[in-house]
């Protein structure tokens, strides 16, 4: 292990991402047992199965740690742009592996995440850039009416075009009712909804350009 980290370390590579799966692979990184310190170097990122004390499941010749992460590659890590970072990989293990004992673990040392895989998207990009459109600013509530809702008695075509997004909004978590259980029912009884701190931070991403 000492061997494949000097050899990472010495690496002209701008990001180096280490993954293991094996018993007793959280060691790999810890200080080594010749001078009892070890130094990530810049870009350098690991990803490992299990803790050093503990084994590497596995269940019919897989290992558990390898199918999640092969789940995470395929979009289960991805965020709203589609983007699959080294974080979000291991956020998608670790919860994925809570009622087990094993444990994964993560050990970096870079000022920001390089995406490691793009898939499709949850929602469009070109739908996910119309939350600037719809809130002006990020404080603002959007009001809404019957007029939103298709099933309602006098719908509007571009009214009940813009409750779909911001349905859509709403089941990934950047929007939220105000004062009513559901969005449904915020157009129904003319309340309004409004953005979420998650939606904050897209309202801001497609605010400056990033989406």
């Amino acid at each position: 292990m000492d061997t494949i980290l000097n050899l990472a370390n010495r690496s002209g590579a701008r990001d180096k991402i280490v993954i293991l799966d094996c018993c007793h692979s959280g060691s790999f990184g810890s200080p080594s047992q010749q001078n009892g310190l070890t130094q990530l170097s810049d870009g350098l990122t690991i990803l490992t199965a299990s803790r050093s004390s503990e084994s590497a499941f596995a269940i019919d010749g897989q290992g558990v740690f390898t199918s999640l992460l092969l789940d995470a590659l395929h979009g289960g890590a991805a965020d709203l742009r589609g983007y699959v970072t080294p974080g979000s990989l291991y956020s998608y293990i670790d919860e994925a592996l809570g009622a087990w004992d094993q444990r994964p673990v993560f050990k970096t040392n870079v000022s920001r995440f390089t995406h490691i895989r793009r898939v499709e998207p949850i929602i469009p990009l070109i739908t996910i850039r119309k939350i600037s459109d719809y809130f002006k600013e990020p404080t603002e509530e959007f009001k809404l009416d019957p007029s939103y809702e298709f099933s309602s008695d006098e719908p509007k075509e571009e009214n009940v075009a813009v409750f779909k997004d911001l349905q859509k909004y709403e089941s990934v978590g950047l929007v939220v009712p105000v004062d009513a259980k559901h969005m449904y029912f915020a157009a129904m009884e003319s309340k309004s909804c409004r953005l979420t701190a998650l939606g904050y931070q897209y309202w801001r991403l497609v605010y400056e350009g990033k989406v």
